[in-house]
């Protein structure tokens, strides 16, 4: 294998103390199996601003764009909530990070571990056996379609929803793909009903449905999908969205994991694939070491599966995790009231039980 470049990007809040794990899982997973991962660290986000005034610096792109891989631990910061005044925001360096990496796909799988049936709002019975993939555009739709602007002295504000045919079959088809491979359902989620870029989205779903026939495809307008995720989730598989629709479903299904914690997400184009936990910067928390690191570790578990094809080193990781649940240990995001006291760990106890179970499951088969 030859050696491959993996930039991290830390960004805000808890995003240091997150990634800091995932580096070392990559780490071990590199030397257990010999491999040569080569990483290097950039700036991004409201960390970015505060030294080069900038969310996305040059550099940073620079080093991306030569990358094989990008692992990204959060973007935002407080400040820029409530202040509209503020022209330059963290969430800018995310967006354009995309665009410039032709970052079109977010993939995000939702299944719930069954140690953490308990963890989440809704009951376990209508959870257990859940297990979605997310496709959402990344890239088009309301949150880059121009015109974006304020009118009338500021009182009228102004986003446009466009898509392009291009833009919906290149998604259609790598959803369609994985669904092959998968149960061979796909659920297109649009608004067809009231929006024209959704009745093109629609059209061109459809048409690409036609080059798969053994896939069965359902159009689902999105607020029943909504509903439909929380009173039935286990009918859905392989899920096809627009970029908002997609962001807001995404983070409604975190629920059925228990946690944000627990989720993780590649972004994904044509060449350069990054990974990412789905929490936000979690600034309320920062340096308090209770962060949960499991889902920045599941996100580098993605990055071998999909950007590296090392399906059996991905699993190892996913493994550790689940063992390490199985065990008991709980951060305290995903713990219950019935979990002991000395089961709940902090974020660098939580990262080292996952390393000391790969370790475990490796020394059986490699020489570390």
């Amino acid at each position: 294998m030859e050696p491959k470049k993996i930039v991290v990007l830390a960004g805000d809040g808890i995003g240091k103390e997150v990634t800091f794990w995932g580096t070392e899982v990559l780490r071990l997973i590199g030397k257990g199996f010999g491999y040569r991962f080569e990483i290097d660290e950039a700036l991004i986000g409201h960390s970015a601003i505060e030294v080069t005034g900038n969310p996305l610096p040059q550099e940073t792109l620079d080093k991306c764009k030569s990358a094989d891989a990008v692992l990204l631990g959060a973007v935002g910061h407080p400040k820029y909530d409530n202040d509209p005044s503020l022209k330059v925001r963290p969430e800018q360096g995310l967006l354009k990070i995309r665009k410039e990496l032709g970052l079109y796909c977010n993939i995000r799988p939702i299944k719930i571990f069954d140690e953490l049936l308990d963890a989440s709002s809704l009951k376990p019975e209508i959870l257990k056996g859940a297990d979605i993939l997310f496709f959402r555009e990344l890239t088009g739709g309301i949150y880059f379609g121009e015109p974006r602007e304020r009118r009338d002295n500021g009182k009228v504000g102004l986003d446009t929803m466009v898509y392009s045919y291009s833009e919906v079959k290149r998604i259609a088809k790598k959803a369609f793909d994985a669904a092959s491979k998968r149960n061979n359902r796909v659920h297109s989620v649009d608004k067809a009903n009231v929006l024209e870029s959704s009745r093109l989205w629609r059209e061109v779903v459809q048409e690409v449905a036609k080059e798969y026939p053994d896939v069965e495809c359902i159009h689902m307008f999105v607020d029943n999908a909504a509903m439909q995720l929380i009173k039935d989730p286990k009918q859905f598989d392989v899920v096809l969205t627009g970029n908002m629709f997609g962001d807001i479903l995404t983070d409604e299904a975190s629920q059925i994991a228990g946690s944000m914690g627990m989720l993780a997400s590649a972004s994904i184009g044509d060449q350069i694939g990054l990974y990412e936990p789905i929490h936000g910067a979690a600034h309320d928390i920062t340096g308090m070491n209770i962060a949960n690191p499991l889902a920045t570790i599941l996100s580098a578990a993605l990055m071998l599966d999909i950007s590296f094809d090392l399906q059996e080193e991905s699993q190892i990781i996913i493994d550790a995790v689940d063992k390490v649940l199985k065990q008991g240990f709980r951060t305290r995001d995903i713990a219950s009231e019935s979990t002991a006291p000395d089961k709940i760990l902090d974020t660098e106890q939580t990262g080292l039980k996952v390393l000391q179970a790969i370790k475990s499951t490796m020394s059986r088969s490699v020489l570390i």
